[in-house]
């Protein structure tokens, strides 16, 4: 019997059951997203940026021959690198969450479609 509009015991039972598996597959979750390298590339391929699913920076490399384009062409491809990289490690981590909630909404600060 449920007074008050409140759930039945087996709802809020099953509720916490829920909530303890997604917490578990969240602790899953960030241990993947620490070990994962995520690359992105500038338009011409020669900066690249590596960041884990967390969007830890993990490496750079940057070819040889951008360096002799100058400062500014330097700059430019890394961030574009960089901006990629943290498109796609966003999007991972979001899809992933995703998966783990059963596609429940959550408002999560940085993971909403705006950005």
């Amino acid at each position: 019997m449920a007074a008050f509009g409140l759930p039945n015991f087996g709802q809020l039972t099953e509720a916490f059951r829920k909530a303890q598996q997604i917490q578990q597959d969240a602790q899953k979750l960030q241990e993947e997203l620490e070990v994962m390298e995520l690359e992105g590339k500038s338009q011409d391929g020669k900066a690249s940026v590596w960041l884990s699913g967390n969007q830890q920076p993990v490496r750079v490399n940057i070819d040889s021959s951008l360096l002799s384009e100058g400062k500014e062409a330097v700059e430019a491809a890394v961030l574009t690198a960089l901006e990629e990289a943290y498109e796609l490690s966003t999007k991972t981590m979001k899809t992933r969450m995703e998966e783990i909630t059963g596609g429940l909404k959550l408002n999560l600060p940085g993971m909403d479609d705006e950005n």
